[in-house]
């Protein structure tokens, strides 16, 4: 092994031995996600829904030039003015206006050097070559006029990288001089739900049950950055698991059940297969603590979900959302905290995640809260991160937005 290799391998950390914290392992998802190759740049229509890999700066003054913010008269001093010629949007002034003069002008259109206001249409009286203010003495210097530089000056950093890119950004990119953006990839996201008793249409029958996983979590995903496309159903077989982990091509794998230690729980040796390395195995949250990150060969990775409902909720907003936020270039949100109206429950030794709903004074536990439960969840604002042991009624809890 080379000496470069040595120090790879003293710079990876160690296996887990038992549960993570809670709290550690989001972080371990975090930095998990943190992007290896340098970001694209891409023509602005390509960049929508992604995130900034650099600050947005300005590349001209905005605006450009001295326009007219209304419809009407470019005037020099103090009127009557003498009016000569038209100035509409996309023309430059011809020349400097002299100090009396006047030219008519359009909204947008660049101010010539000399003038000292606009004069609103609705406010002058032309007679002939004559104008004059409908209110004598009430236009001031600078009105209605747009100054160049208003918005931002040329080099000015109007929005930090980590910014996601929506209409308004495009809008602001073009208008200040970008045609490309470097921007972060959105990962590709592939859902795996595994279990030979999921059904994906119609009603239960005895021994078998609907798949509310393959519904839920792909638009969510999305939310967080991913492309994803239709899940897929893997049934309780170690060579189909096996194979589907080692051929896919996503940048996230993430799995819905097998994560204990079940007769069909076949994940752990599945990923012991395809060479994977375990950097999560099991958190000390309730519920959803069989729960796993692994890093896949090639520098994917792997978010192992337990099978039941609100569980595997747990699991994706534990590991599955923070390492999307970061392959996705989103920045750490601070945490918002509110404070708990009645005592919330808690697991003795580690954190639970609650389902529950905001009120004027504070945030209220949700019914139907067991980890095969969604009922509580389709009703709730957020989930209460509760301490172990609980959180007395008053304390400030963190809040974590429902799907």
């Amino acid at each position: 092994m080379s000496a470069l290799e040595d120090l790879a391998v003293l710079d990876q950390p160690p296996a887990p031995t038992g549960p993570t914290g809670w709290a550690a392992a989001r972080e371990t998802a975090r930095r998990a996600g943190r992007p290896a190759s340098a970001p694209p740049r891409l023509p602005l229509a390509g960049t929508l829904g992604r995130t900034l890999a650099e600050p947005l700066t300005a590349l001209t003054d905005l605006p450009a030039f001295d326009t007219s913010a209304m419809d009407g008269w470019a005037v020099a001093g103090p009127g009557p003015w003498q009016v000569a010629g038209r100035l509409l949007a996309g023309r430059p002034a011809d020349g400097p206006l002299a100090d009396g003069a006047a030219v008519e002008i359009a909204t947008g259109a660049q101010l010539p050097p000399g003038a000292t206001a606009v004069l609103r249409r609705e406010h002058g009286e032309p007679h002939g070559p004559l104008l004059r203010e409908r209110v004598p003495g009430a236009l001031t210097t600078g009105q209605d006029v747009r100054p160049r530089g208003q918005e931002c000056r040329r080099g000015e950093v109007l929005l930090p990288a980590g910014t996601e890119v929506g209409p308004a950004v495009l809008g602001l990119a073009a208008a200040c001089g970008h045609d490309r953006l470097a921007v972060h990839r959105r990962p590709v996201v592939e859902l795996l739900v595994l279990g030979d008793e999921l059904l994906g249409s119609g009603l239960p029958r005895p021994g078998l049950v609907r798949d509310a996983l393959g519904p839920l979590l792909p638009p969510w995903l999305r939310a967080a950055g991913a492309e994803t496309g239709e899940p897929r159903a893997v049934r309780d077989d170690f060579g189909l698991l096996r194979d589907a982990l080692r051929h896919s091509a996503a940048d996230v794998v993430v799995t819905t059940g097998g994560t204990a230690a079940g007769p069909v729980d076949f994940l752990h040796r599945a990923l012991a297969e395809v060479g994977a390395r375990l950097l999560v195995d099991g958190v000390a949250v309730r519920p959803g603590h069989p729960m796993l990150l692994a890093e896949l060969p090639g520098g994917r990775h792997l978010v192992g979900l337990p099978g039941n409902p609100l569980a595997a909720v747990a699991g994706t907003v534990t590991l599955a959302l923070p390492l999307l936020h970061a392959l996705s270039g989103r920045g750490a949100v601070d945490p918002v905290r509110a404070v708990a109206v009645d005592a919330l429950p808690g697991h003795p030794v580690d954190t639970r995640l609650l389902p529950v709903r905001r009120t004027a004074r504070g945030v209220v536990q949700l019914p139907y809260d067991g980890p095969a439960m969604l009922r509580g969840l389709a009703l709730a604002e957020a989930l209460a991160v509760v301490p172990p042991g609980g959180a007395a009624a008053g304390a400030a809890v963190e809040l974590l937005e429902a799907p």
